[in-house]
């Protein structure tokens, strides 16, 4: 079964930026104008998931909670690395977790949207 998590956002071409640049992510594909809506779906290459991000002009009601958070495992710690530099080469501050376990095992930021997203630190 393939996996997809659908958000609609104000705020499309930053997280387009945030999820492929920064996260390392790839624009799987885009679409315009279908019945109001224009998106885009984002992932990891050869993965069985990935993330839609759509707008239409109908804004978006996020209220987003210090649990709503997506986590993200790099394969190894040089793949971490590489994300946490690219995150503060944004300027992209990281952002205290309520779960203490994501604070102990990792770094959590706040996407475009608000949202948290932790990536987590490879363990040996």
């Amino acid at each position: 079964m393939k996996f997809r998590l659908a958000r609609h956002t104000n705020f499309l071409d930053p997280i387009i930026i945030f999820y492929t640049q920064v996260l390392g992510m790839e624009l799987k594909g885009k679409f315009e104008k279908h019945a109001g809506y224009d998106g885009v779906f984002i992932g990891p290459v050869n993965a069985d998931w990935e993330l839609e991000f759509t707008v239409s002009w109908e804004q978006p009601l996020h209220r987003p909670d210090e649990d709503d958070v997506l986590v993200f495992y790099p394969k190894n710690s040089e793949t971490f690395e590489l994300i946490v530099k690219k995150l503060k080469h944004a300027n992209i501050k990281p952002s205290k977790p309520k779960n203490p376990y994501w604070q102990l095992n990792g770094i959590m930021v706040l996407d475009p949207d608000g949202y948290g997203v932790v990536i987590v630190r490879p363990t040996i």
